[in-house]
């Protein structure tokens, strides 16, 4: 079904949406013991049918609880956590440095899949930003030098900082070999989970909910507790 919408002054309501038929049967007795291996399953199977499936929302909050959200780039997933970088000065990166918590959440709709993740955050290795920082296009090295990320920028300002970086550095000609080293304002981060929620659409909302629950216990055989959520 197409989604419908009414217009009324001040206001757009939706009237109706499309019904989920998810494949997936998702049970505490039948997913893997580890999130994280569930996930690699999950974006793996994606691979080809799912536009941008790297693409999650990733929000953080203030030391006074105040929200923010924004779509970043999932880059990793290593055992650990999952892994994204971005400018350390950014408004994304100050709040995590108040308040080292955050979750993220990445929606698949080709297919009827959605994850949530909760977690600590924490910085990853230099040598981690380093070899990530690299392997980006000229362009993007050059930009994580010049954007003073979620600042207020005049007209025409970027483009001189990206003058000056460039002229900074030697680039000539676009080479994409030009030696622009990391700056020490920029890196990656990884949330280090404590909660995980796979969610299957299904018919009339019914979708299923699988989470995950990692034990405070580090004596206990399992490190996570697996439940059914309700729809």
């Amino acid at each position: 079904m197409d989604l419908v919408i009414q217009e009324v002054p001040d206001k757009i309501q939706v009237l109706a949406h499309q019904q989920y038929h998810s494949s997936d049967q998702l049970s505490p007795s039948t997913v893997p013991p580890n999130p994280l291996d569930l996930f690699r399953q999950w974006f793996t199977s994606v691979q080809g049918t799912v536009h941008e499936p790297e693409a999650m929302a990733l929000s953080t909050a203030s030391p006074e609880g105040i929200p923010s959200t924004r779509i970043v780039l999932l880059k990793q997933v290593d055992t650990r956590g999952f892994v994204f970088f971005t400018n350390y000065e950014s408004r994304k990166s100050r709040e995590i440095s108040a308040n080292p918590y955050a979750s993220l959440a990445l929606y698949w709709r080709e297919v009827h899949r959605q994850v949530r993740v909760v977690g600590r955050v924490e910085k990853v290795s230099k040598e981690e930003s380093e070899a990530y920082f690299r392997s980006r296009p000229l362009g993007s090295r050059v930009g994580a030098w010049a954007s003073r990320q979620s600042t207020a920028v005049a007209e025409g300002e970027l483009d001189q900082r990206i003058k000056e970086i460039e002229e900074r550095f030697g680039v000539k000609d676009n080479v994409e070999n030009a030696d622009i080293p990391l700056p020490e304002f920029w890196g990656g981060w990884r949330i280090v989970p404590v909660e995980v929620e796979f969610w299957a659409g299904k018919p009339s909302r019914l979708h299923d909910r699988v989470r995950y629950l990692r034990k405070t216990d580090s004596s206990a055989s399992q490190e996570w507790t697996i439940e059914r959520l309700s729809p």
